[in-house]
């Protein structure tokens, strides 16, 4: 013992400044929401975190999360629970902004009148509240999306992408606001101008000292050949042009991220900046979609923002807060024993209105009003991770299909169903139906299975009530099922027959948990 403690001494002196009892910084890992949630948003209001995203194609509309240390997420609600009146598809970028006690989401969306995208605003007394929709703010050109909203002392001031689709270079334009945030007041200005012709969007604003800084997105944003990457450019004043860094990027792809970027700022109670974006992750993980990744944004002796680890986005990141633990996913149940749907259930809504009831017995029924009929109504979660399990009973049979899918759209899908007394293996590509697998199936009431490998590669399995069995041939590959924005999800599904009289399909016990 002796000659440790006289060990301990030396190292002491040798290393006078080292803690021998400092332990290693606590780590976390993004994303830090492991869902399909492009384009984040993020506040703090009355002390808690709250985040939304681009819900695109999917209803209900605009996510939002919530947190209490930046790290750990749940899903809390909507925006919308039915699209606005003047709305018709294409639900991207919230703005989520508090004012005056309340808060404002500043939307993209695509006005049904005439298919031009435009940004809508709307206000609650708390992110977990109803929205009341405004209506349109802002139609001006061919299209205007991602809003950003800024308070210069008092003065509102509302900034968003122009000339996306014209032949002439994408803007940054900004516009002050009306006192109560629901209207334009003067004319639109530049802040920022796509000289490079390289893409440009996604931008915040934060101040700091003398310096207003504006944080965008440039290059392309989506797909497998996305090369998203974060920029900044500086003003001293907001009604004048911004100067672009001579070092961009100052966020760029890495080992982990294939691309990132689009989202905005949020502080700490002790003045500390951490940016919310979204990324792509690399290899099978990509089919995840984009998901939101956070880090700490610091301010160098050049008076420019970095990040605190570096322009590469990494995954390992230094925990915000001391004594948190990242929280681990393991499964999502759903028994349908409420009165109403879980939260976190999604459904596409631009080829069916998809009806989905709970009965109060443990059951959902699953059908809808077909846009294009026959259709199909698909209810569906968001992937949790690039291999899981996911799981359920339909409890009846009929002419149409029920059963469950990895489902893109309703021309694009692989799903396992029971259909007129047969189990099948249905894939569908840009609409064109292939039946893969056809077993007899005398027994109304059957488990099915499907094991995902690599977000898109599917095993399939089901439980006639003598046991989990693997259907021959079991495997399909749904790589087709993803479209340019979004990623293919996991859930059940039901087709909707023209006229027809049958009876809504009938589930019961869904489970989606880690391979």
């Amino acid at each position: 013992m002796n000659k440790i403690r006289h060990l301990i001494n030396l190292l002491l002196v040798a290393f006078p400044f080292c803690d021998v009892n400092a332990q290693e910084p606590e780590f976390y890992q993004n994303p830090v929401i492991k869902a399909d949630l492009a384009d984040p948003s993020v506040i703090r209001f009355d002390g808690v975190y709250y985040a939304s995203g681009t819900s695109s194609e999917w209803a209900p509309f605009y996510p939002v999360y919530k947190s209490t240390d930046l790290v750990n997420w749940v899903q809390v609600g909507h925006v919308f629970e039915q699209k606005p009146e003047w709305t018709e598809s294409s639900f991207w970028a919230p703005e989520l902004y508090v004012y005056d006690n309340k808060v404002y989401c500043y939307y993209t969306a695509r006005r049904k009148s005439d298919h031009i995208s435009c940004i809508g605003v709307a206000v609650a007394n708390s992110p977990e509240n109803a929205f009341e929709d405004k209506g349109p703010l802002i139609a001006i050109g061919s299209e205007c999306i991602d809003a950003f909203v800024f308070n210069d002392n008092g003065q509102l001031y509302i900034t968003w992408k122009a000339y996306g689709l014209d032949p002439r270079p994408i803007e940054i334009l900004c516009c002050k606001l009306s006192p109560d945030g629901l209207r334009l007041e003067g004319e639109p200005f530049t802040l920022l101008t796509d000289e490079e012709s390289i893409g440009m969007e996604g931008q915040c604003i934060i101040h700091k000292d003398d310096w207003y800084y504006l944080l965008y997105s440039a290059r392309g944003c989506c797909g497998a050949g996305s090369d998203y990457e974060v920029r900044v450019a500086r003003s001293k004043k907001m009604t004048e042009p911004f100067q672009k860094y001579s070092d961009n990027p100052i966020l760029m792809r890495s080992d982990d991220f294939l691309s990132c970027g689009q989202g905005s700022v949020t502080t700490t109670p002790d003045g500390r900046f951490y940016y919310l974006c979204h990324a792509y992750q690399r290899d099978a993980k990509f089919y995840m979609g984009r998901q939101p990744i956070i880090q700490e944004l610091v301010f160098g002796s050049d008076q420019w923002p970095h990040f605190k680890t570096g322009r590469l986005a990494t995954s390992r990141q230094p925990m915000p807060f001391e004594g948190i633990k990242q929280d681990e996913w393991n499964q999502f149940a759903d028994n349908f024993a409420g009165d109403k749907l879980d939260v976190s259930w999604t459904w596409n809504y631009t080829y069916c209105d998809v009806k989905a009831e709970i009965n109060g017995n443990g059951k959902l029924l699953l059908s809808g009003n077909g846009i294009k009929e026959p259709s199909v109504a698909a209810l569906c979660q968001r992937a949790p991770a690039s291999d899981y399990c996911f799981s359920v009973n339909v409890l009846n049979d009929g002419r149409s299909m029920r059963g469950i899918v990895l489902y893109g759209d309703a021309e694009n899908y692989v799903a396992l169903v029971l259909r007129n007394k047969k189990l099948q293996v249905v894939s569908k590509c840009n609409g064109k139906e292939t039946i893969t697998s056809e077993t007899s199936m005398k027994k109304r009431n059957v488990r099915l299975q499907a094991e995902v490998k690599d977000c898109r590669k599917l095993s399939f399995m089901y439980d006639d009530g003598s046991g989990m069995k693997e259907l021959e041939p079991f495997s399909a590959d749904a790589s087709h099922t993803t479209p340019w924005d979004r990623v293919a999800r996991p859930g059940v599904i039901s087709a909707v027959l023209a006229n027809s009289k049958e009876k809504p399909a009938e589930f019961s016990e869904f489970k989606i948990w880690k391979k």
